[in-house]
């Protein structure tokens, strides 16, 4: 799911960068508040907003959108179809971490995870015609057969990067637990897509089965109680673990779910579930950009159930409502035609920023994958502030595949590049909203509801 980023003015100089590096340099940067701001009971913020009054989200019926935003909905979801069509490989279906907003490209870095959201991207294509169903599923094939026959892996788990001709790692990178886990999202829902007698189409199923079934999950917890992040063949595992509530969610299940090589249901009490106390809204959350509540919901439909700790869904609404408080409260920088910022290039290079509480220098820039990434959330505050900016700032903001990664008005700076998993969350929780249809092909597959189940979800 990290991204390498290269940045020749960064405040945080990165020259190689990925998500979870930038969050841990702006947190050792000391551009948080103590922990204890995050913690239960611990001191909000000065003047901090009072929540509005707002109804209880509804999770199980699709909004009744007007015409004006089902038509918005749809060019943002053709046009990021279109980026993981064209900026990834025509052979083997790699997805360039990022790419220019203005299209073409030379640069040479594939990331699994946008590759993943891609997969998922190409049974939206379908669903809406977007492309001939003939290349669709020969690219859904080709990216199978590739990952499955020539991509290195270490007991199914793939490089984090990898260039996208050759297949091969690049920049050191690890074996990622998450970044695979994201693939296999996105294999896991061409399986249950492509349904047909066909001979291409049962070939996609048996890729994405073999795929999924051979990731030895129990050997990435590396005797511990938590995944770790990744292993290099060089040093062996990361230290890093996925040890507290955020986009993990779908590495567990994803390893509860497993028909050959599954890790005990009890592994789901493991994590940490540490709770931020903002402006009257309560919520499960890390220090930890608003992307981290979206990436697992984008598969996994954890609407109207909870465990034994929470409603997740309803999580999510509740930290996306402090997130947008949060940003209104940064002295007259935000408004309700314009708000949202979570990891993304920046004026200063990229950065792991957000709230609350406070991540990083927030500037006034605004990040669209921040409201598009919760659109099943808050769907009508989202689509306000998206439908808003781009009437605004289509000018220089919206391109050939959408919105830029990022912009800031004031300073007339607008990224010129785009981001393939900021992208890949807009385009899956777009059509979330819409329709369904992600939850619903991922989750008609047994492994997924298997896994819930034995994790302990109930109505």
């Amino acid at each position: 799911m990290d991204e390498k980023r290269r940045s020749s003015s960064s405040q945080l100089n990165p020259s190689l960068l990925n998500r979870r590096e930038a969050l841990r340099l702006v947190t050792a940067a000391g551009l948080t508040p103590p922990l204890a701001f995050a913690s239960t009971g611990g001191p909000q913020a000065a003047r901090p907003p009072r929540p509005p009054a707002q109804p209880v989200s509804a999770e199980t019926s699709i909004p009744n959108l007007t015409l004006a935003q089902d038509a918005f909905l749809d060019d943002l979801e053709h046009s990021a179809c279109r980026f993981f069509f064209e900026q990834a490989h025509p052979k083997n279906g790699q997805v360039r971490d990022r790419g220019p907003a203005a299209g073409n490209e030379i640069r040479r870095a594939a990331s699994t995870a946008a590759t993943g959201f891609g997969l998922t991207a190409l049974c939206i294509a379908d669903v809406h015609h977007y492309y001939p169903t003939t290349d669709i599923r020969t690219r859904v094939l080709n990216t199978l057969q590739f990952h499955l026959e020539q991509m290195v892996h270490e007991r199914g788990f793939l490089f984090h990067f990898a260039d996208i001709v050759t297949g091969k790692r690049i920049w050191d990178c690890e074996m990622s637990s998450i970044d695979t886990a994201i693939f296999l999202c996105g294999a896991l829902t061409c399986k249950a897509y492509f349904a047909g007698d066909t001979g291409p189409e049962r070939q996609i199923r048996e890729l994405a089965t073999k795929l999924y079934e051979r990731v030895d999950w129990p050997w990435m917890l590396n005797g511990g109680s938590t995944f770790s992040m990744g292993y290099k063949p060089e040093s062996g595992f990361l230290k890093a673990r996925w040890s507290t509530y955020c986009e993990l969610m779908m590495l567990y299940l994803l390893a509860i779910g497993s028909t050959t090589h599954p890790i005990e249901p009890t592994y789901w009490q493991n994590f940490a579930r540490p709770y931020i106390n903002y402006a009257g809204f309560r919520y499960l959350s890390d220090l930890a950009p608003l992307f981290t509540h979206q990436y697992s919901h984008a598969w996994f439909d954890f609407r109207n159930q909870r465990d034994r700790y929470v409603n997740y869904f309803q999580n999510s609404v509740a930290a996306t409502r402090a997130h947008k408080a949060f940003c209104l409260a940064q002295a007259n920088q935000y408004s309700d035609d314009y708000w949202g910022v979570t990891a993304s290039d920046s004026i200063a290079g990229y950065t792991a920023w957000g709230g609350p509480p406070m991540l990083g220098r927030i500037d006034g820039s605004v990040v669209p994958s921040a409201a598009a990434g919760s659109l099943p959330f808050l769907p009508q505050e989202c689509l306000r502030t998206l439908m808003a900016m781009r009437e605004r700032y289509e000018q220089n903001a919206w391109g050939r595949y959408g919105f830029v990664d990022a912009f800031h008005p004031t300073s007339d700076w607008y990224d010129t590049d785009i981001i393939g998993i900021d992208q890949g969350i807009s385009l899956l929780m777009a059509e979330n909203l819409r329709t369904e249809f992600v939850w619903k092909t991922f989750m008609s597959n047994p492994e997924p509801q298997a896994a819930m189940k034995l994790a302990g979800f109930h109505t």
